[in-house]
This record gives C-alpha cells, structure tokens and sequence, in this order.
C-alpha cells in the first residue's frame, strides 16, 4: 500500500480532476459528475501515476472528507460536491438543523459582513454540522474564522438546502444576516 503522503497527493489529484478539471487526465464527467474508473486509472497511469483500483477503493474507503463515491457497481467515481465544473448531483433539498457552521479565513470577514456567503466559483457555498470542521476548513485559509449560520431561519425564510452524499450541507447563498461570527 501507499505512504499516507503519496495517498494525500493522489486524493488532491482525483479532487483536481473530479471536482475542477477532468481534462487533466483526458477524461470527461457525465451530466452528473460521474468519470469511467478503468479510463481514469488507464490515463492516470499513462500520466506516471501510480494507481490502481485497489489504491482508488483505498482513497475512497479513507479519505476524511469523504470527497469521493464509487458507483454501486464500482464502474464510475464521482466527487460528492465542490465542482467548479457544470454537472447536476442530483441533490434532494432537505431541512437543516438549526445551526450549521462555516469555516473562513479572518482576511474575508469585511467582505462577508456586508455581502454574506457566495458560492464563488463552486456550485454552492459548503456548511458543515459542526464547529470542528469548520475550524478545519478555515483553518486552510489562514487564520481561522467560524461562522453560526441560522440554517433554520434561513429555510423557513425560503433558502433551499441540500446534503451531500459525505454531509456536507450546501446552499446558494447565505445572507450576511444570518450569521454570526463566534468567538473563541
């Protein structure tokens, strides 16, 4: 099996071609984000990367994200969310809990505070359930900021949400009222 630094890179690899650029390793996702896994692994391997299916079920299986889904029949992969490619996830809106959180870097906190969250170049802006991710993700950034949003209120106020295979909570938009920065 692979060093957990070789498994890192090759899951940063597969989030680069799943989520953002599939022509890396000359693939192309279907309409909803899914890629044929013995093409991928075929072109990987031309590219000099050392994959195979066991390494790919590996970095599925492990990843602490859970960024990646094998299809039942583990013929194709897809990332769960965060694609800056046009693909449609299928995502069912769900209600949210109460409160969920998101994770930024303190340097953005002007701009939030007077527009809100923006998806930016993603097809939704990413919460999580708990504080602890969201720190996590923040801390990414730079100097780590988590912000409460008031999932509840902003469902009741018509805001639309979603869950990812891995949990990742998504909307469109959070408007700057419904956060509140916490203090740590």
């Amino acid at each position: 099996m692979l060093s957990e630094k070789e498994t890192t890179r090759l899951s940063k690899v597969l989030s680069l071609i799943l989520r953002h650029r599939p022509a890396f390793a000359d693939i192309t996702l279907d309409a909803n984000g899914w890629a044929d896994v013995p093409l991928l692994l075929r072109n990987l391997q031309e590219k000099g990367y050392r994959i195979d299916f066991d390494i790919l079920k590996h970095i599925v299986a492990t990843n602490s994200k859970q960024r990646f889904s094998l299809s039942e029949d583990l013929g194709r992969i897809r990332a769960n969310q965060g694609h800056s490619v046009v693909i449609d996830l299928d995502l069912q809106a769900a209600e949210p809990p109460h409160v969920l959180y998101h994770g930024t870097a303190a340097r953005f906190m002007k701009t939030i505070q007077h527009e809100g969250l923006k998806k930016m170049g993603r097809h939704h802006v990413h919460l999580s359930r708990d504080v602890e991710t969201a720190r996590a993700v923040g801390t990414r950034h730079g100097v780590p900021v988590i912000l409460e949003v008031a999932a509840s209120r902003m469902h009741q106020d018509g805001y639309p949400f979603f869950i990812s295979a891995n949990g990742v909570w998504l909307t469109d938009r959070v408007p700057a009222k419904y956060l509140r920065k916490l203090a740590f």
